[in-house]
């Protein structure tokens, strides 16, 4: 991930137990050095575009059919709110499957996981019960229909499986908002901006701080 490069250095204090003196330092980069997405643009939707994951696409695929370079994966994963692709990311219909398996075992795939409703209307074509309420198997719903004159009893109700399930909340996750081509170089602008290094007592040069010796200032 291209990201790991855009993050600025620290000198942190070695540990390490082959360390040559109490004065070794490592050169790591600055994980806690994080940006995300302005707040006020979230919610402004002519800076994004609605872009489906096709199955078994990953954030670099994205990022080279939209901004022409793998590397700004972590563009396409910002601008889309996610933090962990291991839980956030779509699986592919294999890795979906193994998920499954892993979790219910093979005999509990097909396994009932809850009942739901399905869509009910009368015969004006007016709603009477919406899909997707989870409910008891015997459930039922009953209504006057005016044109048929009558009142009528219905079990409106259907079985999801844990296989299912998976399914359908793995395929929330294919549904993102990227970033539109024309606004990546302010972002990259913006983003390389906020990285720097303000000057303070750690502060060596704008990519670069040390934190303190613990070692020099214990008594």
């Amino acid at each position: 991930m291209g990201y790991f490069r855009e993050l600025p250095d620290l000198e942190y204090q070695s540990f390490l137990s082959d360390k040559k003196s109490s004065q070794d330092y490592l050169l790591v980069k600055n994980l806690f050095r994080r940006v995300k997405l302005r707040e006020d643009l979230k919610n402004v939707f002519t800076v994004f575009d609605k872009y489906e994951i096709v199955d078994g696409t990953r954030p670099e695929l994205v990022a080279e059919e939209l901004y022409g370079s793998p590397e700004l994966d972590w563009v396409v994963l910002i601008s889309a709110g996610i933090t962990n692709v291991r839980d956030e990311w779509p699986l592919s219909t294999h890795q979906l499957y193994k998920f499954a398996e892993a979790r219910y075992g093979v005999e509990e795939l097909s396994s009932i996981k809850f009942y739901e409703t399905t869509e009910v209307k009368d015969s004006r074509g007016r709603l009477i019960m919406p899909a997707g309420k989870v409910v008891d198997s015997d459930f039922t719903v009953t209504f006057y229909d005016e044109l048929k004159d009558e009142v009528i009893t219905k079990n409106p109700v259907v079985a999801v499986s844990n296989y299912e399930y998976e399914t359908r909340e793995n395929d929330k996750k294919s549904t993102i908002y990227t970033l539109k081509q024309e606004y990546l170089q302010q972002f990259l602008n913006d983003s390389r901006r906020l990285m720097l290094y303000d000057e303070s007592s750690q502060y060596i040069n704008d990519r670069l701080i040390k934190t303190e010796n613990t070692n020099s200032t214990r008594p």
